[in-house]
């Protein structure tokens, strides 16, 4: 299959991306942390779309999920983050770094009560977040620590990485400056393989968002750029993603083939001693699954969000990123899919993609400037070799 239309405007990629990857987080939700074989007999089957809770009526108050309302088209804090970057984005209007996450996006978390879908209230965004992205409040706003280093002693894990997606559109068609300007943001929150894959993520939604993009050249570009342990994982798992046309046959394959370098260990729900601890040797599991998945569905936005679904452990964040990825290439995200999540979530998936299209089209036109300014001034210097 074929993006719907290969010449797809940015608006198209830019929605295509945040829509995809809100509708991804969605699906996976329900059966983030089982395995593929407790998801196929969970559900009698694959998962091929939105289902409900995986305690059914008990959501509230089974564990460990309680009191989330995990299922039925309601994102996760994926997308909640991923929306708080956004509005960063708004204010600011031009690049971010660490500091932009101390002075605008802790700020936000911590005093601006939001419609939370898996709670089915309006809360602040802080009491809805994962540990590990508490990390920003404790150690920005209580901890006054430099915000290029905050994120070093937190866990290492895919925190900063899921919601990197706009800063691959504000760089679209540009992964290493997508790269680097995730990478110093990341600081913030994140240090390791996390902080890379934070990195490597931005530059894969740069990638793909590029005119004539595919899974390869996706991939390729995530290659050039990433490091240590993040690079050796990307490369070994879509090495063999590319053997598979289907999911089902690959999820095992992927499976074993990210192992080597993910720190969690088989028993997603018993990690290992070793961790989400800071190494060069290892990687995030989530980035190298979703750019097999990638690999494996021809950029196929169902089957490579599906795949995601169903491999289980980190799904919702695996998708989230699957679906970014194929949104932004121009794959169509079912229209079934994204009026359900949005319906059931509250929220309209497509006012952050207008948002951003505005802001990247500020930052391109300050970008021009600068670079002009810059060649003034390296001309004037005598800086330009002069041609035979």
């Amino acid at each position: 299959m074929t993006p719907k239309n290969t010449e797809s405007s940015l608006e198209d990629r830019i929605a295509g991306a945040l829509v995809g990857a809100a509708v991804g987080d969605a699906l996976g939700g329900p059966v983030e942390g089982y395995s593929p074989d407790q998801i196929l007999e969970r559900h009698a089957g694959r998962v091929h779309g939105i289902v409900g809770p995986w305690n059914g009526d008990a959501w509230r108050t089974a564990r460990p999920i309680a009191p989330y309302h995990k299922g039925d088209g309601h994102v996760t804090d994926d997308t909640l983050m991923t929306h708080a970057l956004i509005r960063v984005y708004d204010r600011v209007k031009d690049h971010l770094d660490a500091y932009a996450i101390a002075d605008h996006l802790v700020p936000d978390l911590m005093t601006n009560p939001r419609w939370i879908p898996e709670l089915e209230a309006e809360a602040l965004p802080l009491h809805r977040i994962f540990l590990a992205e508490k990390w920003l409040v404790t150690r920005l706003h209580y901890g006054h620590i430099d915000p290029r280093e905050a994120g070093v002693g937190n866990i290492v894990n895919c925190g900063a990485a899921m919601y990197m997606a706009p800063v691959g559109l504000v760089n679209a068609a540009d992964p290493r400056a997508a790269y680097a300007e995730a990478l110093d943001i990341a600081g913030a929150h994140q240090s390791s393989y996390g902080r890379e894959a934070a990195g490597v993520f931005a530059a894969a939604v740069a990638a793909a968002a590029a005119p004539g993009a595919t899974p390869d050249s996706v991939v390729t570009a995530c290659l050039s750029l990433a490091k240590d342990g993040t690079r050796t994982a990307i490369e070994q798992v879509c090495e063999v993603a590319a053997r598979h046309t289907d999911f089902e046959s690959a999820l095992r394959p992927l499976r074993d083939a990210v192992a080597p370098y993910d720190t969690v260990g088989p028993d997603y729900r018993a990690p290992s001693l070793g961790a989400r601890r800071p190494s060069r040797l290892h990687a995030i599991e989530e980035l190298p699954v979703a750019l097999g998945m990638l690999v494996v569905a021809g950029g196929d936005y169902r089957q490579a969000v599906l795949g995601a679904v169903n491999y289980g452990r980190d799904c919702d964040s695996i998708a989230t990123m699957a679906g970014a990825l194929s949104g932004a290439m121009g794959f169509p995200v079912p229209d079934d899919w994204s009026k359900t999540v949005s319906e059931a979530s509250r929220l309209d998936l497509w006012e952050p993609a207008t948002t951003l299209t505005a802001v990247t089209r500020d930052i391109f036109e300050k970008n021009v400037a600068r670079r002009r300014a810059h060649e003034a001034a390296f001309a004037e210097l005598g800086g330009p070799r002069c041609s035979d």
